[in-house]
């Protein structure tokens, strides 16, 4: 079985500066991700998809490898994760080699580890799915949700109005750390979410979007407390 990682790290950051290689707790924030990949053996190889030469040294410098750059086309603000990932599929077919099974994992996701990329890849396998992605459970019933039209409040689903929220199917939210999918249903679907799809879930403690510097700032402190509590 031949497996691959898919690093996403492209260089146009414009909300944080160079933030896929900005100092996370002490080390670039994509060193994060490369190791974990590295650490876990599962892959044959660990890649990082950039089209950014100062991205690509230090990623070298973590051991990941990268054997060409992202395309123009793939390092606009528009392009999607998958698209970039059929461009690597493609790349690595072109050199002759191709996978059974790729990982799309995030460049800012430090909360990644080896262990949740084999417990994750095994859960996928159990199952006989064709991918697996993390999710986490809503903080707060989405049922629950009010609106505000008119200058008035509203319950967005009235019907879950007087249902207490311990009875409300929980519901569950993409992470944004990492995706596992087979490459031939990749190919099929254009998704690595596919009609098969598996669920890893990850506790809230770990998981937190990095859109602007407060959210960096949380992170850090999130990732310090995990840390803090593994020891």
């Amino acid at each position: 079985m031949d497996n691959i990682a898919i690093i996403t790290a492209r260089g146009g950051s414009k909300r944080i500066p160079k933030k896929n290689i900005r100092e996370f707790c002490g080390r670039p924030i994509i060193e994060y991700s490369i190791r974990a990949a590295l650490e876990s053996k599962l892959f044959d190889e660990v890649m990082v998809s950039t089209d950014s030469e100062e991205i690509a040294e230090i990623s070298k410098q973590c051991g990941a490898s990268v054997p060409f750059f992202r395309s123009a086309q793939n390092s606009n603000d528009y392009a999607i994760t998958a698209d970039v990932i059929n461009e690597v599929i493609i790349e690595y077919e072109k050199l002759g080699k191709r996978f059974d099974t790729l990982c799309c994992i995030y460049p800012t996701a430090p909360f990644v580890t080896a262990k949740k990329l084999s417990d994750a890849y095994n859960e996928m396998k159990k199952n006989n799915a064709d991918s697996a992605m993390t999710v986490v459970r809503y903080g707060f019933p989405p049922q629950r949700a009010v609106v505000i039209r008119n200058g008035k409040i509203e319950f967005q689903y009235p019907e879950y109005y007087r249902t207490r929220s311990q009875d409300l199917e929980p519901i569950y939210h993409d992470c944004g750390q990492f995706y596992f999918c087979n490459v031939d249903a990749f190919k099929k679907y254009k998704t690595m979410i596919t009609p098969n799809c598996v669920p890893f879930v990850v506790s809230e403690e770990e998981v937190q979007d990095i859109d602007n510097i407060s959210d960096w700032n949380i992170a850090e402190m999130k990732y310090n407390a995990s840390r803090k509590r593994e020891n």
